[in-house]
């Protein structure tokens, strides 16, 4: 095993999307993709609102190849970012899903060392801005983390288990990473259950964030970012996974550690980067297409004065169902 990656052989395997990559792929950090018809739609971070236009900035591509940029969910700050947490300039590390006949978007509202923070969610019928009813609609917070508490309520995502449950995986710093159950109707937390569920942490000091949740074959798989971002060339985040049997847990690594004690397998690594250009390859998504699996990830570019850049490659899974980024 190479930094934790389990051996895997992929003679076969089709050439990686990174170096064919165009279009407007910077800045984007914290991406979030969804296909629509032939269209896929990538949502990103906007850190400040002053970052024209508007904030969580969307691109779309018809290939995965070629990105263009496609406009904006919000005009300005929802009125009750800027009540719940005093001093937030951005919206960060969206998500979007699709359930009960709408897009759901999550986002983040927070400022940078502090643990009151907030999930709030926005929705809309459609993601193309030409057909009917299109328009995003801010339905508020999800769940708000109060400082002083134990956890950080960001970096949301949401998944739907195999008997079609609903829940939010959260988390960065502070204790780690969390879930909650949400209600299948609203996307909202679900009425009668306040459980906030442990999923993964790091002892001091290491950082644990961005969860995103998988379902393949038998498991759940649970992606996480460790160490530091937003720290352009110099930034150490890296990708790593862990899998269990039940949405709750627990997440194990390849020899059986769990990742609530801070084991799990590396996905993305700089270290893995012959190159040594892409530095934190971080905060991944994973796109089911077909019978495609994709993950979708932002690295700083040391080539470019380490510019958060958008990056693609195809997910492979080894026979004992681990999964490994295809280079």
């Amino acid at each position: 095993m190479l930094f934790g990656v389990p051996a895997f052989i992929a003679a076969q395997a089709p050439a990686s999307l990174n170096d064919r990559l165009a279009g407007d792929l910077t800045p984007v950090h914290d991406p979030s993709i969804i296909k629509q018809g032939d269209t896929y739609y990538l949502f990103v971070t906007t850190s400040r609102e002053d970052q024209p236009p508007g904030l969580i900035h969307i691109r779309t591509s018809k290939d995965l190849v070629t990105w263009t940029k496609s406009g904006a969910v919000f005009a300005a700050m929802p009125e009750w970012t800027k009540r719940e947490i005093k001093g937030t300039t951005g919206l960060w590390a969206p998500d979007i899903s699709y359930a009960n006949g709408r897009y759901r978007l999550y986002y983040s509202v927070s400022t940078f060392g502090s643990n009151h923070s907030a999930i709030g969610l926005a929705t809309s019928p459609t993601l193309d801005p030409a057909a009917p009813g299109y328009g995003w609609t801010d339905q508020g917070p999800v769940i708000v983390s109060p400082r002083g508490g134990d956890y950080n309520a960001i970096d949301p995502n949401a998944f739907t288990d195999a008997d079609g449950k609903s829940w939010l995986v959260f988390g960065s710093f502070w204790t780690g990473l969390k879930l909650i159950a949400i209600d299948p109707a609203t996307g909202k937390r679900l009425a009668g259950d306040d459980t906030v569920r442990a999923l993964a942490r790091r002892p001091a000091p290491g950082a644990i964030e961005a969860p995103f949740l998988v379902r393949h074959g038998d498991f759940y798989y649970l992606f996480a970012s460790n160490d530091f971002c937003c720290r352009g060339a110099n930034s150490s985040y890296y990708t790593v996974v862990g899998r269990a049997r039940a949405v709750a847990g627990p997440y194990l690594d390849y020899d059986g550690k769990p990742m609530m004690d801070g084991y799990a397998q590396v996905v993305l690594h700089a270290r893995l980067d012959p190159t040594n250009r892409w530095r934190g390859p971080g905060h991944a998504a994973v796109l089911h297409d077909g019978a495609n699996d994709y993950i979708v990830y932002h690295a700083y570019d040391a080539s470019e004065k380490g510019r958060p850049t958008l990056r693609i490659q195809r997910l492979g899974w080894t026979k004992d169902g681990w999964p490994v980024a295809q280079p």
